[in-house]
Formats: structure tokens, sequence, C-alpha cells
């Protein structure tokens, strides 16, 4: 029962993947998305601060921009093929909608080799709701994350390259509920419910090379950013035999845990092939391979016990995305591209909190200039899944009680805008 216990605050660590590496939707820059999400070699806007912020000293203006996204994702599940007899179970998620946003802003001074930028940016978040007795509720439940990201940012010329540096200071919650299976209160499901808020600290540099007005090169290297969970409350409904027991402390306890967000390095190039049409490329690897393992320490002992240790193993992943921006008239830009993203789950790791696989993303969007200093920016992305079986004799013989055994089956939609004002 020690693991099952557990899983509570595992499923914590898990959740920050869903969408920094499980699902990983990325959503910093609404002209961006609609190309595939590539940015690490265009400088548009204050977005660069992201993307890379060697490239923000390129843009020519002055600019804030404030954008969001929704987040429609589901996951199916069906369960595992009985011997002799064809599995009829079938469930889905019932997640709410997620909303991230961005917000960008840069400042210094017209034909100056130095500018300087904030950039308050949501890269993990959303949630994910199942059925409360589905098949796997002594895993998990519901989920809800939140996080935001601030970056302060300065950015240098020197010639044709652009140098720059963010610093990122992060912050988020999470709220968790999941059953415990072995045990029942007079209402049915025992449960478990964990809250916690969380921070940590990294940084974001980049290099900027424009070989020629109309082809440009970037690179840039997010760093990992270990989130810090420090009083966390975890509470437990049970009946009251097992806090007599001394398996759920009474009134519930306080928790720690350290939760990494892996660090991603990116190159791209971007060509302007006529004064009309600009293709661009990307390439990501996220070090996931960071992500080996999930301890938590308690305040009072849980099951009888101070810690847990849960195995992820991990691997890092790479990204491929190529992005079409076409100018159909000066006012009217239409977008598309799209992404191969990597899982970096292995086989026999997958969790209902990520229950993932290599993914297929299709972007589109559009911007228009109402003005020479306000525009609009919307995009669409659509996220298949490849469809994807967690095996019971793959699962790790040491974390049986982490993991449901089925096939797993992603789709995620997601529109969004931006509003930009340049001075």
């Amino acid at each position: 029962m020690i693991q099952r216990n557990s899983l509570v605050l595992c499923a914590l660590l898990a959740s920050t993947s869903v969408f920094g590496g499980g699902y990983q939707v990325a959503l910093q820059g609404q002209r961006q998305i609609g190309m595939g999400h590539t940015g690490t070699a265009l400088a548009f806007d204050a977005s660069s601060i992201f993307f890379n912020p060697g490239g923000l000293v390129f843009t020519k203006r002055n600019n804030i921009t404030v954008g969001g996204s929704l987040i429609r994702a589901r996951v199916a599940y069906l369960a595992p093929q009985e011997p002799n007899a064809p599995s009829n179970y079938t469930t889905q998620t019932e997640s709410p909608l997620g909303t991230p946003f961005t917000f960008y802003a840069s400042f210094g001074k017209a034909g100056s080799n130095l500018k300087f930028g904030l950039g308050v940016y949501t890269p993990y978040g959303s949630g994910v709701k199942w059925a409360d007795d589905w098949k796997g509720y002594a895993v998990l439940q519901e989920l809800k994350l939140q996080s935001i990201f601030i970056q302060p940012t300065v950015s240098y010329r020197i010639g044709d390259v652009g140098i720059g540096a963010g610093f990122v200071y992060a912050l988020g919650n999470v709220d968790l509920k999941r059953g415990i299976g072995s045990l029942a209160t007079s209402d049915g499901f025992s449960s478990g419910q964990l809250q916690g808020n969380g921070s940590g600290l990294g940084y974001n540099v980049g290099v900027h090379y424009a070989y020629e007005e109309d082809f440009t090169l970037g690179i840039s290297y997010r760093s990992k950013v270990d989130m810090k969970v420090e009083g966390g409350d975890a509470t437990f409904d049970v009946p009251s035999s097992a806090v007599l027991l001394g398996l759920f402390p009474s009134g519930g306890t306080k928790f720690d845990a350290t939760l990494p967000l892996p660090a991603t390095l990116s190159f791209g190039m971007a060509d302007k092939i006529t004064s009309r049409l600009t293709i661009s490329f990307d390439y990501n690897i996220v070090f996931w391979s960071a992500y080996k393992e999930l301890k938590f320490e308690y305040e009072k002992p849980v099951n009888r016990a101070l810690s847990t240790t849960s195995p992820r193993k991990y691997k890092d992943a790479s990204i491929y995305r190529i992005g079409l921006e076409y100018m159909a008239n000066p006012k009217l830009a239409l977008r598309a591209g799209y992404y191969y993203d990597q899982t970096p789950v292995r086989d026999g790791y997958m969790t209902p909190e990520t229950p993932d696989a290599n993914r297929n993303a299709f972007t589109c969007g559009f911007g228009y200039k109402f003005s020479d200093n306000f525009s609009a920016d919307a995009s669409f992305v659509f996220i298949e899944g490849a469809e994807r079986e967690l095996k019971s004799s793959d699962i790790d013989p040491n974390a049986q009680d982490s993991f449901v055994a089925g096939t797993y089956k992603l789709r995620v939609l997601v529109p969004g805008v931006s509003l930009s004002y340049k001075f």
C-alpha cells in the first residue's frame, strides 16, 4: 500500500510533463504557432523573449503583445484484452479547458544595439479529469496544474549577430485527486488530495545571426527549472480505522518535492524566399533524461513511510518543425505549419497523467494589420497522438501500482489569438 499511497504525490511530477513533454502543447506566440511553432530564427516581435533572446534586438520597433489559447484535450482509454474474451471497457477524460496566456514587452531606443524585454508566459498548465469510478481511479481521478514563468531579458547586437539572455523565475500550483483502491468509506471510494505551490529558477539564452537580410539562423537554450514544492498539503478521506492503524496521518500532512522541468536546445533557420513568402525550420531537443525518478518527503508518515520513490526513466526527445507565412496583401498574412513530436515516455512507463505517444501536429493561422501600430494574430493547432498500448508485462515490477495497462489515444485542439501594439 505504500506505493499506492505515494501516487497521490507521484502524479504531481508526472503532471508537469503533461504540457512540457507528455502532451507538450507549445503556445508561446500566436504568429509562430501558425507556422508550426517555429521561432528560433525569426525576429517578429517581443515574443523573441521566449523563442530566442538574441533575436529581440533585431525587432524593428518596441512592442507589446498579449495573447491566449484554449486547450481542449481528450484521452481515450481501452482496457486490455482478456484471454478468450474481447475487451469492451472504454472511457475518456473529461478534461476542462486550459487557458495558457502570454505577455511580452520590449523597450529600446530607435537604432540602438541594445534592447530590453519582459516576458510572462505559461509553458505548463491546464489539467486532466477522469471519471471518479474509471478503471484507473486508484492512480488518478483529477488534476489541475498552473504555472507562470516571468523572464526579464536583455539583447545586444554586434554587427550581424544578436546575443541575448533572460532570467527565469517560475511559480505554479497544483491540485490533484485520486482514489485509494484498497480502502472504502461509507460514501464509497476513499481518496487523497494534494495541493501545493512551487517555484524555481532558470535562464534562457540565444544567438541570432542575420546572414543576409532575408536569411537568418538561430540557436537558443532554455535551462532546466527545478520546481520546488515546500509545505504542500496532502489530505485523505479514508476510514477512521486506517487512521487509527497509523496508515494515514490524522488531518493530513505536509510534503516537500522537487519537480524537474527539462532543458531545451533549439536550432532554427528562416528564409524569405520571395517578398511575400517566408519558410522556417526548427529542431528542438528536450532533455527529458533528467527525469529519472520521483521522490517525496513527508512531515508525518504516510503508510508508515516518511518518503517514497517512483521510477520514471524518461529519455531525451526531439521535435521537428516547419512553417510557412504568405503575405496575401500588405495587411493580411496567411500561415501554416507542421511538427512531429517524439515522446519521452519509455515503454512500460506510460501513466494516466502522461498517456503519451509520438504526435503529429498541424497548425494554421493568420494575421491582420489594422494600422502601422496595431495588429492581431490567430492560430489553430490540431494534435493527433499515435495509439499506444501499455502492456502489463512491460510495467516496471517496482512500480506496478503506478500504471494502468491498456490502450491510450490522445487528441488535442487549440485555438488562440493575440493582440500586438508597436510604438
